[in-house]
């Protein structure tokens, strides 16, 4: 196969393989390979090459961006995880591999059809691989990027840990969010502390919050978390920082269209919070959430190989 390898080097510990590393264990697999640095601003340049394959080396932010500009072109992205959460990866099964063993399925490898999401918005329309969302971790992402702890640390397991912890710290206090909600037409309108549109099983530093997800259905799994319901996440919070990702009995729903009112407070698409700044809000408007079916695909090694 023809490969694009896209690395980002900073990615996940410091131990991680460098590009050439990472080239070489591609080449050994029989393919041909054409290296490219994410930290190049003129990365997306690279996704015009003829390629059989877009391999992603690094973390969920990287595959997402990618991922994005593939949109439609029916061309497979093959994630290599590097990263700190890499929820992708785990939704893909690919964080139980080796990079060598995921590297020599591809060439006998799944090609999985995934939905991508949709949110209209005062922003106008975004896409998300892995979920947008209200509430506790889209108020919690300025704080871990500005935290200091979090970056002087190079473990990945640790880093996860700690944004656990983080989130758990401020479920204590975070006021809930009144949402006029719609869920195929259907109300849903309440105070949730937590609302996640999910396209995959996890979101930010592995919240488990949808498993046995379906990647091309074309519906959103909705979490909706209460005030009654705020010790319940915590638990789970906690369970999670310690390496076991038991699922929350929380209330989850899936829809083809969520509609929403929006009137300034902070949302996420993946894991990036908006608005950024404080700016003043606009008047109340709606957000429209959809789905384009089978958008992406992604390639895996055979679960039967």
């Amino acid at each position: 196969m023809r490969v694009t390898l896209i690395h980002h080097p900073g990615a996940g510990d410091d131990d991680q393989p460098d590009g050439e590393a990472l080239q070489a264990l591609v080449r050994k697999a029989g393919h041909e390979v054409t290296y490219q640095s994410a930290d190049d601003d003129s990365w997306a340049s690279a996704l015009d090459a003829p390629a059989d394959a877009v391999a992603v080396a690094g973390g969920d932010g990287t595959v997402g961006r990618i991922a994005k500009k593939l949109i439609g072109r029916c061309v497979p992205i093959a994630p290599l995880p590097l990263g700190t959460a890499n929820n992708i990866s785990k939704t893909l099964g690919l964080t139980e591999l080796t990079l060598e063993e995921i590297i020599a399925g591809w060439a006998h490898g799944r090609r999985i059809g995934f939905d991508v999401g949709v949110a209209k918005g005062p922003w106008g329309s975004r896409y998300f691989i892995e979920a947008f969302g209200v509430g506790l971790f889209a108020c919690t992402i300025p704080a871990a990027e500005e935290s200091k702890v979090l970056a002087a640390l190079n473990d990945a397991d640790a880093k996860v840990a700690h944004a656990l912890k983080m989130l758990r710290d401020r479920l204590k206090t975070c006021p809930p969010h009144a949402l006029d909600l719609k869920l195929d037409g259907r109300s849903m309108s309440g105070e949730f502390v937590l609302f996640e549109a999910m396209n995959m099983e996890f979101v930010g530093p592995n919240l488990y919050l949808a498993p046995d997800i379906r990647p091309a259905d074309g519906l959103l799994d909705v979490v909706l978390v209460t005030t009654a319901e705020r010790d319940k996440l915590g638990a789970s919070l906690e369970t999670w920082q310690e390496g076991d990702l038991e699922h929350p009995q929380l209330t989850r729903h899936r829809a083809r269209v969520i509609e929403m009112g929006w009137n300034g407070f902070e949302v996420h698409f993946d894991d990036e919070a908006w608005p950024a700044d404080k700016e003043e809000p606009p008047a109340l408007t709606r957000v429209e959430l959809t789905v384009e079916r089978e958008a992406l695909l992604f390639l895996a090694p055979d679960a039967t190989g």
